[in-house]
């Protein structure tokens, strides 16, 4: 990643790379088999390789490190709308509004019109603010994932209306007190998985290792939403609760990397100026198909958009 980018001290990087190379440390490769060690070279390759794993070793430390204080952050502040969302509680409603005008759409065109029992993951899920203003409404389950444990309970209480109801009402089914980068989903549980103002919190090799174990909980047909603040250029990186803002190039990098291709993708209106600008991508595992008049064509069975 060779965009260039600054933190929020306005320290400025020539390219992700250097800011995570200073953040997380370098990642030390993989070391040269004996067979691959030319003759008289193995004293060198034995120093090389201790080398190595002493750079490996604070890597790591440095990766507790980045991650350790991002939780801290967030455990500081109070399990409310307004607290989890910045001071801005205000931007709730326009938000919900947003997601809701994103999705109904995708859900029909990739299920159709027949009956179905419609799992969601609401990841990092915060005191569950998307999930009982947004997702419950449109699944019969919802499972979260959150990493900071008082959010977490704020989220059981806030839905405790939600819980222990029958097999086809809309409930919230499981709270997992997990960060992203250590969660693996159920296999094949989710139609979606929901993931919204939390990516930043991951390093770009979690953030790829995570969308690839997720990958396997979704159902067929399933896919992935991702809501983020979007950088106008390369990167901001917040030095206060390290978390990195990406602009689209950068987030379309690592989609790619992920072997993810954008279904729809479009931007949340009506929110404050002086915020980031906010989009939504629908991701899917496979490359959608494209009919011969350049448009993708629409699943059988599924039902036409009536325009007023």
């Amino acid at each position: 990643m060779d965009s260039r980018g600054f933190d929020s001290t306005g320290r400025e990087f020539s390219s992700a790379t250097e800011m995570w190379a200073q953040e997380i440390g370098a990642t030390a490769s993989a070391s040269a088999s004996a067979s691959e060690v030319p003759p008289g070279a193995a004293a060198a390759a034995a120093a090389s390789s201790n080398g190595d794993a002493g750079e490996e070793a604070g890597g790591e430390g440095k990766r507790e490190e980045w991650y350790s204080k991002g939780i801290a952050y967030w455990q500081g502040v109070e399990a409310s709308t307004e607290g989890v969302l910045g001071g801005y509680g205000c931007v709730n409603d326009a938000d919900v509004k947003g997601s809701a005008a994103f999705l109904r759409p995708i859900l029909a065109e990739r299920f159709g019109a027949a009956k179905r029992h419609l799992v969601a993951l609401d990841c990092g899920s915060g005191i569950g603010r998307v999930t009982k203003n947004f997702l419950i409404k449109h699944f019969n389950e919802v499972d979260l994932v959150e990493p900071v444990a008082h959010f977490l309970e704020a989220a059981r209480e806030n839905l405790s209306s939600c819980m222990d109801v029958g097999h086809d009402t809309h409930k919230a089914a499981n709270f997992y007190c997990i960060p992203l980068q250590d969660f693996t989903p159920e296999e094949g549980r989710y139609d979606v998985i929901w993931i919204q103002w939390c990516i930043g919190q991951l390093t770009d090799d979690d953030f790829i290792s995570f969308f690839n174990r997720a990958k396997v909980g979704l159902k067929p047909d399933g896919f992935f939403v991702l809501k983020e603040n979007i950088a106008k250029n390369g990167f901001v990186l917040d030095k206060e609760d390290n978390s990195v803002t990406r602009s689209d190039a950068y987030f379309r990098e690592l989609f790619n990397k992920c072997g993810l291709y954008i279904h729809t993708i479009k931007n949340q209106k009506e929110l404050p100026e002086e915020l980031f600008a906010v989009r939504m991508y629908a991701l899917v595992t496979s490359q959608p198909k494209v009919t011969k008049n350049g448009k993708r064509g629409r699943p059988k069975n599924s039902p036409r958009v009536i325009r007023a």
